[in-house]
């Protein structure tokens, strides 16, 4: 059995050098792990948790560009990249690759009934001391009291197999030292090496079974990515919205200020008949109630503007209101909504596959369903007999020093008379002679079995396999529902852009038609065929056009985001790069400030219009 030896030191050095080949390097998105580097890390860092940095709540430096006299000049494609790099609820989400990369590394130790992948080292090393009084000194060589101490210092490794075995080597030994004389060798040392190894055969067995766990968290990760992917659509189509609301909310103080600017002239111009005495009072009240309507009118779309202010600071910040940069600075938005001439043309089969191709929440879907058939396969495993080959080896070592002690031999005539001790010169040594004897002689003992186990009534594994298979049939067709979720919502976005467009158009036409209807009602007052009564009718006639021409031009914009959402493309849509919002550092550089006059309210004119409300980022 000496051509066994080889092989089993061979195994004993892949025991020791398994950490190195089931460990594999990943590379942290997003926040990273830190540990302290020492000379002895090597072997301690094992022991030592790996440590998150401290949260980061300061914002990027593209805002401080961007401000100029109290205020934050803001195209599009900037509240995009701010949003990137500050939003909070991005810095979450980053963190879920750290606990995905942390669950795939779990699954390389095996565990849930897989073996344990990373090896184990064990030890017992123990002394003790026993006195026993003998009253047959016969067996005891003469000595009514047995003294004695025992030193036990035993090794073993422990480790587990991807095809569902386990191996476990053992180094034993044991030194007693007593006295009495009746032992051969004194102190006596006895040790043996071992080395059990089990490997199932049906329950249990299989590379791509034991493996299942490690597919799964791979899985995870790229369900991570698509989570990172989903998180970003959803700030990202918050982002978008705010800000177009902001645009919206600007366009109707625009609108309030006119209207107002109007019943101000109109105002003046009766006052001035009336102290000529060609008017009425009543007309004068009723130019001045106008005033009044406007103004209240204009100081709540302010009003709305600060409010939506207030919500895109929240969303581009870490630290919401209280960055100084933005505190209290006014959002001036550089883009503007237009609606293109024409609408382009897509067939719907085309929008619905881009759709199915874009949407993440559908590709974790489809990760989570693979993932339960990859689980099917241990519950399908596990109702299985379980049939284990066993093989043990072991060699054995025993001596030491012979007993100095004589033992006593009683001669025919009843006399005691002291017998030296004679030791096998074999056994006759110290601990180099034990582990001559356990590495280089052919005293190996074997022995090989096969443990079958079979359950009579399965039930409860039968039965988990069909509540597993239940459950994969759900998500079949949570998947199925999805996907007829995403055709519904592609349709009702198509519909909602046609319906926004035809709604502006409509809007665009009617403010046009009070425009003119009031500049001729205005000819008509100037000659003195009109009363005031009917020139402010038809000015509010003409500001409630405008804004529901700026609530129409808003609902277009909201609708061609929605149809972004509804496809899946909010981020190829506005040149996102995924990997730099994993980092949360986007490489585009921030946009120019306009030259843009003041208004007499101290806040900035608004841009000429330069972008569709579906390209304003690209």
């Amino acid at each position: 059995m000496k051509q066994l030896k080889p092989f089993i030191a061979m195994l004993c050095a892949l025991l020791v050098a398994a950490p190195g080949m089931y460990s594999q390097q990943l590379t942290d998105r997003g926040p990273t792990l830190e540990s302290n580097q020492h000379w002895y890390s090597g072997f301690t860092n094992r022991y030592e948790p790996r440590r998150l940095p401290p949260i980061n709540i300061s914002n990027s430096g593209r805002a401080d560009s961007l401000v100029r006299a109290g205020n934050l000049y803001l195209s599009l494609s900037d509240a995009i990249a701010m949003a990137l790099e500050n939003n909070i609820d991005l810095e979450v989400s980053r963190y879920g690759y750290l606990t995905s990369d942390s669950q795939y590394r779990s699954s390389q130790a095996g565990g849930n009934g897989v073996p344990n992948l990373d090896p184990v080292l064990g030890s017992n090393i123990s002394w003790g001391h026993t006195t026993s009084v003998n009253p047959n000194t016969i067996n005891s060589g003469g000595a009514t009291s047995v003294l004695g101490s025992n030193k036990v210092a035993n090794f073993n490794v422990q480790q587990g197999f991807i095809t569902g075995g386990t191996a476990t080597l053992n180094y034993n030994n044991t030194i007693s030292d007593t006295n009495n004389p009746g032992n051969t060798y004194n102190p006596n040392t006895s040790a043996n090496t071992g080395l059990i190894f089990t490997q199932p055969l049906l329950s249990g067995f299989g590379i791509a079974l034991n493996r299942r766990f490690i597919r799964i968290a791979k899985n995870n990760l790229r369900v991570t990515d698509f989570q990172f992917e989903q998180q970003v659509n959803t700030v990202l189509n918050t982002v978008i919205s705010t800000y177009w609301n902001l645009v919206s909310a600007a366009l109707a103080v625009d609108v309030a200020q006119q209207t107002l600017e109007q019943a101000q002239r109109l105002l003046s111009d009766n006052r001035k008949q009336l102290e000529i005495g060609t008017m009425a009072p009543l007309d004068v009240l009723q130019a001045q109630q106008q005033v009044s309507t406007s103004e209240t009118n204009l100081i709540t779309a302010q009003t709305a503007v600060e409010q939506f202010e207030v919500n895109l600071k929240s969303l581009l910040s870490r630290n919401g209101l209280a960055s100084p940069t933005l505190a209290d600075v006014h959002i001036i938005a550089t883009d503007r909504i237009t609606v293109p001439a024409v609408e382009p043309v897509q067939p719907v089969q085309d929008v619905v596959a881009k759709a199915l191709d874009h949407r993440p929440e559908l590709g974790q879907q489809r990760l989570q369903l693979e993932n339960s058939k990859i689980s099917l396969t241990g519950t399908r495993n596990a109702m299985l007999p379980q049939l284990n080959f066993v093989s043990n080896l072991s060699q054995p070592a025993t001596g030491g020093p012979v007993n100095q002690l004589p033992t006593q031999q009683r001669l025919p005539d009843g006399s005691l008379v002291d017998v030296p001790h004679v030791g096998v010169p074999d056994f006759v040594g110290g601990y180099g002679n034990i582990l001559n004897q356990l590495f280089a002689r052919n005293t190996l003992s074997y022995s090989f079995a096969a443990q079958l186990t079979i359950p009579l009534r399965n039930r409860s594994a039968q039965e988990s396999y069909v509540q597993a298979g239940i459950n994969l049939r759900t998500q079949e067709l949570t998947l199925q529902k999805e996907v007829n979720q995403i055709r519904m919502d592609v349709q009702n976005a198509l519909i909602a852009v046609k319906n926004a467009r035809a709604r502006y158009q409509s809007a665009a036409t009617a403010s046009a038609v009070a425009q003119q209807v009031l500049d001729a009602e205005q000819k008509k007052y100037e000659l003195g065929a009109s009363t005031s009564y009917a020139v402010v009718q038809h000015q509010t006639d003409l500001a409630n056009a405008r804004q529901a021409e700026v609530a129409a031009i808003s609902a277009y914009a909201q609708a061609k985001l929605q149809f972004d959402q509804a496809q899946g493309t909010i981020i190829e849509n506005n040149n996102v790069m995924i990997d730099e919002a994993k980092n949360g550092r986007v490489s585009k550089t921030p946009s120019g400030i306009p030259d843009l006059p003041p208004t007499t309210n101290g806040r900035a004119a608004a841009a000429t219009p330069t972008a569709n409300p579906a390209t304003a980022a690209r």
